[in-house]
């Protein structure tokens, strides 16, 4: 695997993982809740054969700073700084989960950083139905900030209403990657999410579940490739 870079984002260091010639067209990965940059591990070979592939820690998770304050506004300006420090512009912006919601929310608020936007089972940005409870936090040491997940189940009960408006905001090329119905993200949310955004098109891969890239990653490449071809 690519060794560990770290960089200075506003006050937290972010770690990252790089691979892929150096001159390819940029591709930002960001992950799920509880997992980091090797999440991707199974995928970003195939990915790194056109894109230079950057897999990033977000704050809370890995090797990244635990700084106790989160939020998916503060996911999405946290990439925002990444791209600016790396120097990297119209990226491919590929996010899984709530990856895919800070990388909706950057493509909204900043879509000239956006070249292609991929979003894998992204959490619609409307109030959970029924609502989430916040669960105790597992006895023992974790792999991530517990309160990362205490402030996902937050905002998914009660998200920023501007969020759900601003996918109208987004301009890049968007793939929507649905896992079908052994997914817990409600389909028909997906779907409208899709409708929403201007240029998008959605691919369910059925029986998927939620990790589609980890449990179905041929699928998922399959439509990742198609859909960044030229």
């Amino acid at each position: 695997m690519s060794d560990v870079q770290k960089v200075q984002v506003g006050e937290v260091q972010l770690a990252y993982r790089v691979w892929g010639e150096e001159d390819a067209p940029p591709a930002v990965l960001l992950h799920c809740l509880g997992e980091d940059g090797e999440d991707w591990r199974g995928v970003v070979g195939r990915l790194a054969g056109t894109h230079r592939v950057y897999a990033l820690d977000q704050r809370g998770h890995g090797l990244s700073d635990w700084p106790g304050e989160y939020g998916f506004a503060r996911w999405r300006d946290d990439a925002i700084g990444f791209l600016q420090a790396l120097g990297l512009e119209r990226v491919t912006l590929i996010g899984h989960s709530l990856g895919a919601v800070a990388a909706l929310l950057l493509a909204a608020d900043r879509p000239e950083l956006v070249d292609r936007l991929v979003l894998e089972e992204a959490a619609p940005p409307v109030p959970a139905d029924p609502p989430q409870e916040a669960p105790d936090q597992p006895a023992g040491p974790q792999s991530f900030d517990w309160q990362a997940k205490l402030a996902v189940v937050a905002e998914r009960n009660a998200p920023d209403p501007l969020w759900w408006e601003a996918l109208a905001k987004i301009t890049a090329p968007t793939l929507v990657i649905a896992g079908g119905d052994a997914s817990p993200i409600p389909q028909e949310r997906l779907a409208e999410m899709a409708e929403r955004i201007p240029d998008a098109r959605l691919v369910t891969v059925e029986g998927a579940g939620h990790l589609v890239h980890e449990d179905r990653p041929g699928e998922f490449l399959a439509a990742v490739t198609s859909f960044l071809a030229p």
